[in-house]
């Protein structure tokens, strides 16, 4: 449990700075597909009703909630890995509540506008969105938020106060048993 716990507070922060592109567009979705939430009640509590969501306004501000809370998070690149687990959870379940019902023909949403209304194209039409979603996050999740991001800072300062740490500290005890030891050769 000790190494999940570092695995996810730890994320490697060396690659590449353009992953911070991955980050803006995916946080930016989850951002204002969070707002939408509050904003209308067709993308929010009218949905989650429609779907058969238990406890549909709880369920529509909690998830619209964790998407604005943690769109921003993406965007800023801190706590990235934490963030990525229940946004990879919630594309999920995204896509199995509203794309199976799409695939047997029987979705209590409206259908696609144009063909193919349903079957798996449809279904592969109209998961776009999530797919990219879920595959960024899992990306971020495992290869971390890169270089430009508030992880990668956190982790810089880490670092700087853990070495003036050790400077302080193990540096001169060292120093004086290296000499205690040479004065004894």
């Amino acid at each position: 449990m000790k190494n999940i716990m570092r695995w996810l507070s730890q994320p490697p922060v060396d690659g590449p700075a353009s992953t911070v592109l991955l980050r803006l567009m995916a946080g930016s979705v989850f951002f204002w597909e969070g707002i939408l939430k509050f904003v209308y009640v067709n993308q929010g509590v009218g949905r989650f009703t429609k779907l058969g969501m238990p406890f549909p306004i709880f369920t529509a501000d909690f998830v619209g909630g964790l998407e604005i809370v943690g769109g921003l998070l993406v965007m800023a690149g801190l706590l990235t890995r934490w963030i990525a687990i229940p946004f990879i959870i919630e594309m999920m379940v995204a896509m199995l509540s509203t794309k199976i019902s799409l695939y047997l023909g029987t979705s209590p949403l409206p259908l696609p506008p144009a063909p193919p209304k349903i079957g798996a194209w449809a279904v592969l039409h109209e998961i776009r969105s999530e797919y990219a979603q879920i595959m960024v996050v899992t990306y971020l999740l495992i290869n971390g938020p890169g270089k430009r991001s508030l992880d990668a800072l956190l982790a810089r300062l880490r670092a700087t106060h853990a070495s003036a740490f050790i400077g302080r500290t193990a540096l001169p005890g060292l120093v004086s048993r290296t000499s205690e030891v040479g004065a004894s050769s």
